[in-house]
């Protein structure tokens, strides 16, 4: 039976593609490089925001100089704007009240920075009381590195069988993998169901209420 239900972020439980292509086209135009179509960020994003620089840079551009500058320009604009057009995807603010009411424990973890991690979740999820909100941290991997997992399992105390992992990407899938827990793909994200199938994940689901589903 499980107890815990962890959740990805992006792509998962919201749809913050259009803020993140646009807050980084805004840090390489001042920068002076050239921007990318909000389809291509799709395949970028998932690995920590130091590598979706990097993955937006030109090539012979991508240096740790520049990739520090465009951290620091992102930062300053994306704070401001990361909520213009993210939204929760279909079904998932329904899901994690249904979810709470039924007694079961719900945490994010997250390739997104902390405090950026932090500020969606209340900003979108404030009432609803996540036992950990987990994001990308100084000094720790991140996902497919298993350690935020890890963590959210000693606030949570129970057991890796007791656990069911959502998230849409392949480094979700492998996520999972690496902690040995029951995983979960989505489709409704940034990444094709052929992605998730190619890591043999426990469920794959199109549609948020199927969770309740998976759970009975």
């Amino acid at each position: 039976m499980k107890k815990l239900i962890i959740f990805d972020l992006d792509g998962t439980l919201i749809n913050t593609i259009a803020d993140l292509a646009q807050s980084v086209n805004h840090a390489l135009t001042i920068l002076g490089f050239p921007t990318h179509q909000e389809e291509e960020y799709n395949f970028m994003v998932g690995n920590g925001i130091n590598k979706l620089f990097e993955r937006a840079l030109p090539e012979g551009e991508k240096t740790e100089a520049n990739i520090l500058r465009m951290r620091e320009e992102f930062l300053a604009f994306y704070s401001e704007h990361n909520a213009d057009k993210s939204c929760p995807y279909p079904g998932i603010p329904e899901l994690l009240h249904t979810l709470n009411e039924q007694g079961y424990l719900m945490a994010v973890a997250s390739n997104k920075y902390q405090a950026g991690t932090e500020k969606l979740v209340n900003h979108y999820f404030g009432n609803i009381p996540f036992i950990a909100v987990l994001g990308q941290r100084e000094g720790i991997n991140p996902k497919p590195d298993p350690t935020i997992i890890h963590d959210i399992l000693q606030v949570a105390q129970v057991s890796k069988e007791e656990v069911l992992y959502i998230g849409d990407s392949g480094v979700d899938m492998q996520t999972a993998i690496n902690a040995d827990i029951t995983s979960c793909g989505v489709t409704w994200g940034f990444r094709p169901r052929t992605e998730l199938e190619g890591f043999q994940p426990n469920y794959i689901i199109d549609k948020a209420e199927e969770v309740l589903q998976l759970l009975k």
